[in-house]
């Protein structure tokens, strides 16, 4: 205690003798070793020593010559940095909110979410359609955070088949095996817009040719539509394609190995397999053709699709009056469902009924009628 006394003694002379430099930089010397004397691999600069330098830096000229433990441009920056926080409390302001206001997590996922459902739209069109929503955002603010949606490179199947839902059609093969152990080949045309099945066709041996004209005859009393998805099987030949041309339907070829891309043709041979054929045992191509003839029926008339919403592809009227009775289809493995109000038999019984007692009536009145004439006196003619 003593030798600090000592030093500080001795630094207070010497300043008041004038040497105000010497004072100066012996402080600075000692700061310095006195850092270096912590215990620590690298010195950890504290808020009081770097309070010494900018004060130091104030009172002496050449405070550069005597600083060896850091540069001279890192006690520059801790000036500003001193200013920068002195005005900052100051004002009142917390620095995290320095800057543009941030946007919201809500209108974030809403910007994403306009972008992805519509692929054509870019920042302008976004923008306009949340100033239409009261929403106030920059368009730049927008483009900003467009570059994080992920875009599809164009339009989506789902897109283009409800754009074009009334002008597309949808062939595709699947195959029945026998009780001979042969196989049968099953061909259908589906209509996309009410899951009509337009034709099916049944043949052992299916050709370019025998295609091609299964397709003219489902069109043969229709008119033919803009688009035609199918698959690369092979039996899709030139020829298929010469007829194909000649009604002027455009082919849209899916990708290999991509059934997805023919979603609905898909989904009506499942249906078909789950619903009638996983049940049967085929004989023959003419009882196969006799089993589909009815489950397109049965598919039609009856069926009701989630698609349609919950209507059958010939729609159906509602009844809500009446006695449920269930109607079987497709050899009894479906049920049709109806309401009937009166049978006609018993309608007819009635209306016998009723013209039975009228009979009875009219005759005992005619019965009356003569009885009072034969009481009556008869008079002759002079």
């Amino acid at each position: 205690m003593s030798a600090f006394l000592l030093g500080w003694f001795r630094l207070i002379w010497l300043f008041a003798r004038g040497h105000q430099a010497l004072v100066l930089e012996n402080l600075a010397l000692r700061q310095q070793l006195a850092v270096y004397k912590r215990h620590s691999k690298r010195p950890r600069l504290r808020r009081s020593d770097r309070m010494f330098w900018i004060t130091l830096a104030g009172l002496w000229k050449g405070w550069r010559r005597a600083l060896v433990l850091v540069h001279p441009d890192t006690v520059v920056r801790w000036q500003r940095q001193r200013f920068r926080t002195y005005w900052a409390e100051l004002s009142g302001k917390p620095r995290r909110n320095v800057g543009r206001p941030s946007i919201g997590k809500p209108i974030r996922d809403l910007i994403q979410t306009m972008a992805r459902a519509n692929s054509l739209w870019r920042a302008p069109r976004i923008h306009g359609e949340l100033l239409k929503l009261g929403i106030k955002i920059s368009e730049r603010a927008v483009s900003r955070i467009l570059r994080t949606v992920k875009r599809p490179p164009s339009q989506t199947w789902k897109t283009f088949l409800q754009n074009h839902l009334g002008e597309i059609v949808a062939t595709d093969f699947f195959t029945v095996p026998t009780v001979r152990l042969r196989i049968l080949f099953v061909f259908i045309v589906l209509e996309h817009q009410r899951r009509k099945v337009l034709h099916f066709g049944v043949t052992e041996h299916p050709t370019a040719e025998w295609v091609g004209q299964q397709v003219v005859e489902a069109f043969a009393e229709r008119e033919a539509p803009r688009y035609l998805i199918r698959d690369r099987d092979a039996c899709y030949g030139s020829e298929f394609r010469r007829r194909i041309q000649s009604l002027g339907v455009k082919e849209v070829i899916t990708a290999p190995r991509s059934p997805w891309q023919n979603a609905f043709a898909e989904r009506l041979i499942g249906s078909i397999r789950r619903e009638c054929l996983d049940h049967v045992v085929v004989l023959n191509e003419r009882h196969l053709r006799r089993l589909l003839k009815k489950y397109v029926t049965y598919y039609h008339g009856s069926r009701t699709h989630l698609a349609l919403k919950k209507d059958a592809p010939e729609p159906r009227v509602v009844m809500d009056h009446g006695t449920i009775i269930a109607l079987p289809q497709v050899g009894g493995l479906h049920h049709r469902y109806e309401r009937r109000v009166r049978e006609s038999g018993e309608l007819r019984a009635s209306h016998a009924e009723s013209i039975g007692h009228c009979g009875e009536a009219k005759a005992a009145l005619s019965g009356l009628a003569a009885h009072g004439r034969s009481n009556q006196p008869q008079t002759h003619a002079p």
